[in-house]
């Protein structure tokens, strides 16, 4: 397989996935799925009820990359592999999605500061030969923060479209004072995990 070859469908919206999959090479289009209105959401990410965090990432990713491919069968795209992921900062038992608004952000941001949680990054890629998915977990200690600081993060704009209301490689860095796990993960995309779901699907990364 060449590199112009090596070639899948991402089914998200984030830039840093994007990125992510630039940095180690593999070519990619975009396949959107529907977020909102006029035709409503292709998909509702809602926790079950008694849902485990693990549990819940993974069904998200996985149905996600399902509904990748259905919409690529249906406009007769070219058959590639489709990549999706999704993103929790847990804290307890309590998941941490994209904050609602500014004020969701800040009470996130309140409830992280000073703890330690985890990160969970669940990859799922759907191709001809089934549905693969895989797990990253990272534990991230927040230092304390303060009022000011919170406040003076939010005024950036970093948080509104990150799981948790951070970003580890934005000016949210400077909350993290240990890390253990996949720093790609935490952004959004492990890329140890992805490389190998690619492979599995027949994408080389070093073809």
């Amino acid at each position: 397989m060449t590199l112009s070859e090596n070639r899948i469908y991402l089914a998200s919206r984030s830039p840093r996935r994007r990125e992510l999959l630039k940095q180690i090479g593999v070519n990619f289009g975009i396949l959107l799925l529907r977020e909102a209105a006029p035709r409503g959401a292709d998909m509702a990410e809602i926790v079950l009820s008694g849902e485990a965090p693990a549990d819940y990432t993974t069904r998200i990713a996985v149905v996600k990359a399902e509904m990748g491919r259905a919409r690529l069968l249906e406009r007769r795209l070219t058959e590639l592999p489709v990549l999706a992921a999704d993103t929790a900062v847990v804290l307890g038992e309590r998941i941490f999605g994209k904050p609602e608004n500014v004020a969701h952000a800040k009470e996130m941001l309140r409830a992280l500061s000073g703890q330690t949680h985890q990160v969970l990054t669940a990859v799922a890629v759907a191709a001809q030969n089934g549905i693969q998915v895989s797990m990253s977990r990272s534990v991230v200690r927040f230092r304390d923060i303060s009022e000011h600081e919170i406040q003076c993060y939010l005024s950036v704009g970093e948080a509104l479209d990150k799981a948790g209301g951070y970003a580890i490689q934005g000016m949210a860095a400077v909350f993290i004072a240990e890390i253990s796990g996949s720093y790609s993960g935490v952004m959004g995309l492990p890329l140890f995990e992805t490389a190998q779901l690619l492979q599995e699907s027949g994408v080389e990364i070093f073809p």
